[in-house]
């Protein structure tokens, strides 16, 4: 179930986002900025702050009640947040896919846990969102993103020049997508 605790590699799990995860999720963050800042957009400095990331989370939080966005933190045994994993973009109808972005503290880079969260967010979107397809683009640079994508099935279907504003420029992505099941839409109006 998406509501439900998933174990991922050893003492780390995949969970629904809380508002509760603010202070962590804006420590790991911190600890990690260097890390990400090839692959992030650039932050004004209150992203990095448990306020910054309350407001984060309860847009986020919003998004998921109107069936927008599924978010999810990646935690340690102590419940700390080492990871957030995104599908955004949802859309249903005759379209039934996402968009996924995510990240994993710099403490655990390396370690198999986006690859096991990936696999584990593309389960739950076959089998309870019912997704046929999950979208997911890399900077161009990015070779350890795009390795967990194809380990978890994903394709590159393309390249799309100046498609996102990362690191203070327009950057040059690479698209990539699987499919997760050919069987009918549901809800289709």
């Amino acid at each position: 179930m998406i509501d439900d605790a998933h174990p991922l590699v050893a003492g780390i799990r995949l969970r629904p986002a809380r508002l509760s995860d603010a202070a962590s999720r804006a420590e790991a963050l911190t600890r990690s900025r260097a890390y990400m800042r090839p692959w992030e957009p650039v932050r004004p400095e209150s992203f990095y702050t448990e306020e910054g990331q309350r407001e984060r989370l309860a847009g986020l939080l919003e998004e998921r009640e109107a069936g927008r966005v599924m978010p999810w933190v990646v935690c340690d045994a102590e419940d700390r947040v080492v990871g957030g994993f995104n599908l955004n973009a949802m859309v249903f109808g005759a379209f039934h896919s996402a968009v996924l972005g995510y990240w994993v503290d710099v403490e655990l880079a390396g370690r198999g846990v986006a690859t096991a969260a990936v696999r584990r967010i593309c389960e739950l979107a076959r089998d309870e969102l019912r997704l046929h397809r999950i979208e997911a683009c890399t900077v161009l640079a990015n070779t350890a993103s795009q390795r967990v994508l194809a380990k978890c099935g994903f394709e590159e279907f393309g390249t799309a020049p100046g498609y996102m504003h990362i690191d203070g420029e327009w950057r040059d992505h690479r698209l990539f997508q699987r499919l997760l099941h050919d069987g009918p839409a549901t809800g289709i109006v």
